[in-house]
């Protein structure tokens, strides 16, 4: 009897019964305590109660009809993750990294599911939508991390609402239902001066910012990425910013040496900041969703070693 409970600048823009056994190469026995997410207990286990006959082959030992089953209850952690633009570029890369490491994910875009065809996409619940007006009933439940990819470019009314508030909006969303994670893509500050800092651009990523790490202040995650390259999808059409992106991460890390001494001038990392894979940002994702120790602001660097631990 099996009876489970469940109670950046993206490339400079942006139960009931079951009849099967739980495969055990899925679960997971926490280690540590989890006192910092007391709902952890309802939204990220679910609580499995397995019955266990014996019997024995010799002749000489004869079978008690009448004994009972053993017990075995076990936490097996489950992982259900919501992220906010997941048909963009970024998103899509989170969605499919996160699809190969078996946690389920809903995605809510306003252009909603993907038009070309892949076979992650297809294990992907896509959900049309504005977090402004979104009906987060339908969304959030269940969940145990939001991961939002919003940003953009425009106006600076339109990035101050699309960077910031939009953000904001989730955020909120997120802790009222009880989230355990919230996971954001921010935006490496170039080491620019504050008056080009001061544009709705940043201005918006910043205050995003702060509010993750106010409500989320021992699981939020802030990642700052640079120029995040990879094949982007543009109107049909796939744009190989790889080409340019790869060899210039090559090329800065090979002369990291010399252009050091240049990191503290004023705008510097304009052209001295490392470019980083999508596939990297995603990986650093997924190692922030399975990591509870993992929170805080993440530099370039800092991302590129949390997808290391994860990318095998």
């Amino acid at each position: 009897m099996y009876l489970f409970q469940t109670a950046g600048m993206s490339s400079l823009s942006s139960f009931a019964g079951v009849s099967t056994a739980p495969s055990l190469n899925r679960a997971s026995f926490p280690s540590r305590p989890t006192s910092h997410f007391p709902f952890h207990s309802i939204s990220r286990y679910s609580f499995c109660r397995i019955g266990v006959k014996c019997s024995y082959a010799e002749a000489s030992v004869k079978e008690d009809s009448d004994s009972s089953a053993i017990d075995i209850v076990a936490d097996i952690k489950t992982e259900r993750v919501v992220v906010l633009g997941g048909s963009g570029f970024v998103g899509s890369a989170i969605c499919k990294a996160a699809v190969s490491k078996g946690i389920e994910v809903i995605s809510l875009s306003r252009s909603g599911r993907p038009t070309y065809s892949s076979s992650w996409v297809d294990q992907v619940t896509w959900m049309t939508g504005d977090v402004f007006y979104a009906n987060w009933d339908e969304v959030l439940p269940g969940a145990t991390a939001v991961v939002s990819t919003l940003g953009g470019f425009g106006t600076e009314e339109q990035m101050q609402r699309i960077n910031g508030e939009a953000n904001v909006v989730s955020v909120t969303a997120a802790k009222d239902f009880g989230i355990p994670k919230f996971i954001l893509i921010s935006v490496h500050d170039y080491n620019l001066p504050s008056f080009l800092l001061s544009s709705g651009y940043f201005t918006g990523k910043r205050k995003a910012e702060s509010e993750v790490l106010s409500k989320y202040p021992t699981s939020g995650v802030v990642l700052r990425p640079g120029f995040i390259y990879g094949k982007r999808r543009v109107d049909g059409f796939e744009i190989p910013l790889d080409l340019v992106g790869e060899p210039l991460e090559r090329l800065l890390r090979a002369t990291e040496n010399f252009t050091k001494p240049l990191s503290s001038l004023p705008g510097s990392d304009l052209f001295l900041a490392s470019p980083i894979s999508v596939d990297d940002v995603a990986l650093a994702v997924i190692n922030a969703v399975l990591d509870d120790d993992f929170f805080g602001i993440f530099t370039i660097e800092q991302i590129k070693e949390a997808a290391a631990k994860v990318s095998v």
